[in-house]
């Protein structure tokens, strides 16, 4: 952009020098013609005569210059490119308020979304939820709570799960609990209650020693139950399940295969934490 201003600086440079010798030339020449002496000639007679030469010599330029027109078009297109140039660049100014309008209307729609997105609930409230508001739960130990299975398992060691604890402890908070479980000797008792405490079930839940329950048979455990009248039951035993749908309210059948037949008070699920969403 600078150069085209510096090449006419220079053609006005070399115009006004070509006037001014011009000029002095004329005066010259007049001065001898009519035999007046250069140094009489005082600044007004000087100077006009240098614009009678002016005056001469744009109008032999005029008459002998006939291609002006065409080196002027360009001057008359320019409008037209600075109209376009223009026009651009209110395009490009345009297209990012656009996008900026629809990116502004984007995250606008996004707060409405998480304004009005349904909040997920917490582990109790799920607890919560998923019990009916019961307040009374009786839960088998083997395959629920502990990673056992069977009694006999119970004699060498006995090893809570770890996926279970948020559930349980939820349940401890929110629910009266009895744990119960058939044993076959005394050290199966202090392995459990161990494994428990480990787990800190007694500290940090509500539960207590006195609420874990244990018994030699099967039958036992169902005696239990329908002594305490629980509100929610939690086996892994079809038979004891059956036996007790006509009286608890509800129950839980932990199974890995779901059953064809059940009562309609009873629900299963592959697991406690599976019941409650917790994997």
């Amino acid at each position: 952009m600078a150069e085209p201003s510096s090449s006419l600086s220079s053609s006005k440079d070399e115009l006004i020098q070509l006037i001014k010798r011009l000029g002095t030339y004329f005066a010259l020449k007049m001065s001898n013609l009519f035999s007046i002496s250069l140094q009489k000639l005082d600044p007004r007679s000087v100077g006009a005569i240098a614009g009678l030469a002016v005056a001469i010599i744009f109008t032999y330029k005029l008459m002998r210059s006939p291609a002006a027109p065409s080196r002027r078009q360009p001057k008359r297109q320019a409008p037209t490119t600075s109209s376009s140039a223009v026009s651009t660049q209110s395009n490009v100014t345009l297209m990012p308020s656009g996008i900026c309008s629809s990116s502004e209307d984007s995250r606008a729609q996004n707060v409405v979304d998480e304004f009005f997105q349904p909040v997920k609930p917490t582990l109790g409230q799920i607890v919560r939820q998923k019990l009916s508001e019961g307040r009374k739960v009786t839960c088998r130990l083997l395959g629920v709570i502990l990673e056992e299975s069977s009694p006999e398992e119970l004699q060498k060691q006995a090893t809570v799960k770890s996926s279970v604890l948020d559930v349980l402890l939820e349940i401890t908070k929110f629910c009266d609990l009895y744990l119960m479980e058939r044993v076959i000797d005394d050290e199966s008792e202090k392995n459990v209650l161990l494994a428990l405490e480990n787990a800190g079930i007694f500290t940090s839940g509500g539960l207590v020693k006195d609420k874990v329950l244990f018994c030699s048979t099967e039958n036992g455990r169902a005696s239990f139950v329908r002594q305490l009248e629980p509100d929610w039951h939690i086996d892994t035993n079809p038979e004891i399940v059956s036996q007790l749908a006509r009286f608890i309210k509800y129950q839980l059948h932990i199974s890995p295969v779901r059953p064809e037949r059940t009562a309609a008070n009873v629900s299963s699920s592959p697991s406690l934490e599976h019941f409650f969403g917790c994997v």
